[in-house]
């Protein structure tokens, strides 16, 4: 796809990101971005990181999400309001930038409501190929909603994950998930509580939404083994696992300063310890040590992994010539001259000075009096 102007930048809709996903297959995609979330993490030294920026409000947050290394800066934007699907609106919504570093320019501009979720089921998987057992053949979901059949797909694509087991106080959002999901080989199962859903799991995810300090996973349905993947909550004062949970498991984060303050982890203290992800995949630090071991990811999202997906949105847009080409930028002969593109033409009736067009108001009226006279 050629680029009309050394000043437009690449833009990527809703129906742009369908179309490689449809192009690539969603098994393929997930994989893919998958793998470049992993290649990200192993160099996170390289990223100059910081916890999002996040408004609140009654309804829900708004967030900024910058991260950057010497070459590329990212940034997305993304909200969170339960409440939205009474309105018709997505819980979640979302757009980000990658922009070059030593001039600033915004290379791409993309949606990311659909890439949010293609991403964060990647990352489940990064993380889940570290810290389940090898060889887990079942899961449990508990939340059905928008982000189910993603996370749903990357366990069945990327670990062999065979069987579902399905739980959401909404039906109609588990009737929606099967619906989606029949064509596929996972058996789907659907169970009438959290403990018969959880029941003899190997891997348990939990992706719920409401703003509330909420124990989806209590100790007591925990069993030897588990890897809980916890992917709904995710601001303060919001939660899907009781604290005891976390203090049976050991606990793996993400970015740690960003994990304290808004995920399951900011039940604890401030010395309780946890491990970040990318130490576990660079093997500086011990993921699963044992067939017995309780393990969760704390995922509250991080701004490494939507770097990771705008990169790869990129080079699958351009190798597939999909997208537009749009003017974010003004190009200029003169790039100090930015006033010339709302200078008037020299031959425009709106190029005359203000005194100059009342001289011409005053001969126009002048004339019409004379011909009047005549």
């Amino acid at each position: 796809m050629k680029r009309p102007s050394l000043v437009q930048t690449h833009y990527l809709t809703v129906q742009d990101v369908a179309a490689i996903v449809n192009k690539i297959g969603a098994a393929a995609t997930l994989s893919r971005m998958a793998d470049y979330i992993h290649e990200d993490y192993l160099r996170w030294q390289d990223f100059d990181k910081c916890a999002r920026v996040a408004s609140h409000s009654a309804g829900g947050v708004i967030e900024l999400m910058p991260i950057a290394d010497a070459k590329t800066y990212a940034f997305k934007y993304v909200n969170g309001h339960p409440k939205n699907t009474f309105a018709g609106l997505p819980t979640v919504m979302a757009f980000g930038v990658l922009a070059d570093v030593d001039t600033g320019f915004p290379e791409l501009l993309s949606e990311l409501t659909l890439t949010t979720a293609l991403r964060t089921a990647a990352m489940s998987a990064v993380a889940a190929r570290a810290l389940a057992r090898p060889h887990s053949k079942s899961m449990a979901l508990i939340g059905n909603g928008a982000q189910s059949e993603f996370q749903a797909l990357a366990f069945h694509h990327l670990l062999g994950i065979e069987e579902i087991r399905l739980f959401d106080i909404d039906r109609a959002a588990t009737r929606k998930l099967i619906g989606n999901l029949q064509h596929t080989a996972l058996r789907l199962i659907v169970c009438g509580s959290i403990a018969e859903a959880v029941r003899g799991a190997d891997i348990v995810t939990t992706v719920t939404a409401d703003k509330t300090n909420a124990a989806i996973l209590t100790p007591d349905l925990i069993e030897p083994g588990m890897h809980i993947n916890g992917v709904g909550g995710d601001c303060p004062g919001k939660t899907e696992l009781h604290a005891d949970v976390l203090r049976g498991a050991t606990v793996f984060v993400q970015y740690e300063p960003q994990t304290r303050i808004e995920g399951d982890l900011q039940q604890l203290p401030a010395d309780f310890a946890v491990t970040e992800l990318w130490q576990v995949l660079r093997a500086q630090a011990p993921g699963r040590t044992s067939d017995a071991q309780v393990t969760v990811f704390d995922s509250v999202g991080f701004a490494l992994e939507d770097y990771s997906a705008l990169r790869f949105l990129r080079d699958a847009a351009s190798q597939l010539g999909i997208g537009q080409w749009v003017s974010l930028i003004p190009e200029l002969a003169d790039p100090k001259d930015l006033f010339s593109l709302i200078r008037p033409a020299l031959d425009s009736p709106a190029s005359a000075s203000p005194r100059a067009a009342r001289a011409g108001a005053v001969s126009g009226a002048n004339i019409k009096k004379r011909a009047l006279a005549a």
